[in-house]
C-alpha cells in the first residue's frame, strides 16, 4: 500500500505559510490546513493554497449538533478540499447527517472521522471521564463511524494496524503523531516513525514540526518519503 506525507501547515500567518511551502519545494503534494489558519483567514486562504496545486486536507474536527455539522459540511463543499475531519465522538446521528450532506453536495470530498486525539493517553482519557483504553475506544469509534457510511479515519499510528484489520483494505487511514527517528514527540502521547506507520497500513501520515522547524525541510521530506517506501 502506498503511503504519502501531509504537511501540517500549523504556522501563524499567510506569509509564513507561503514561505514554508516555498522552502519545502514541489515534491510536497498534500497540505493540511487546521483551525489556526482557517480561523484567521477563512475560505479565501483555502482557495489560495489550492491554486498552488496542492491537495488539501481541512482539519476542523467538526463536532456539534447534527444539523449544524451538516450545514458546515454543505458550506465546505464549495471549497477545493479533498479531506475534511469530523469528530467521531459526535455520535451516529451527527456522523450520518454529515455523510448525507457530503453525499448530496460534494461526492468527491472524503470525510475523516477523528477517533482519539494523539495528544490523549489513558490518563488523559480518564481525566476527561472516559475510563477506556485508547486502542479499544479508537476501534469502537471507528466501527461506529463506518456503520454511518464514513470510510476515512484519523487515528494514532499505534492503532492503525488494528483499524486496518477491522475495516479492511478500502478504509482510508490518516495518521498524525508521526515523528522521524530522533525527533521530539512534543505534546503527542502515541507516536511512531514514518516507516512504522506505513507498515501498519496508513494511507497518509501527517508531519508538522519536524518539517516546519527543519533548516532544510526539502531534505527532511525526502528522507521521510524514503522511509515510506515498501
Amino acid at each position: 500500500m502506498n503511503c504519502d506525507v501531509v504537511l501540517a501547515l500549523d504556522v501563524e500567518s499567510r506569509e509564513a505559510a507561503r514561505e514554508t511551502l516555498d522552502r519545502i519545494g514541489p515534491e510536497l503534494k498534500w497540505v493540511k490546513i487546521g483551525l489556526q489558519l482557517f480561523t484567521r483567514y477563512g475560505p479565501d486562504f483555502v482557495d489560495e493554497i489550492a491554486e498552488l496545486g496542492y491537495s488539501l486536507f481541512l482539519d476542523l474536527k467538526l463536532h456539534d449538533i447534527p444539523n449544524t455539522v451538516a450545514g458546515a459540511v454543505q458550506s465546505i463543499s464549495t471549497l477545493p478540499v479533498q479531506l475534511l475531519t469530523v469528530h467521531a465522538l459526535g455520535g451516529p446521528a451527527m456522523l450520518e447527517a454529515a455523510e448525507r450532506a457530503r453525499a448530496d453536495r460534494a461526492p468527491n470530498l472524503r470525510l475523516l472521522a477523528v477517533t482519539v486525539l494523539t495528544s490523549m493517553d489513558a490518563d488523559q482519557l480518564k481525566a476527561a471521564g472516559i475510563d477506556r483504553d485508547p486502542l479499544d475506544l479508537t476501534r469502537e469509534l471507528a466501527r461506529m463511524a463506518n456503520r454511518c457510511g464514513i470510510d476515512g479515519f484519523v487515528c494514532s499510528p499505534r492503532e492503525t494496524a488494528a483499524l486496518r484489520e477491522d475495516l479492511g483494505a478500502d478504509a482510508f487511514l490518516v495518521t498524525p503523531g508521526v515523528r522521524p527517528a530522533g525527533s521530539s514527540a512534543d505534546e503527542q502521547k502515541r507516536v511512531t516513525t514514518p516507516a512504522e506507520a506505513a507498515a501498519a497500513g496508513a494511507n497518509l501520515i501527517v508531519v508538522g514540526r519536524p518539517l516546519l522547524r527543519a533548516e532544510r525541510p526539502a531534505e527532511v521530506l525526502a528522507a521521510i518519503r524514503n522511509e515510506l517506501r515498501p
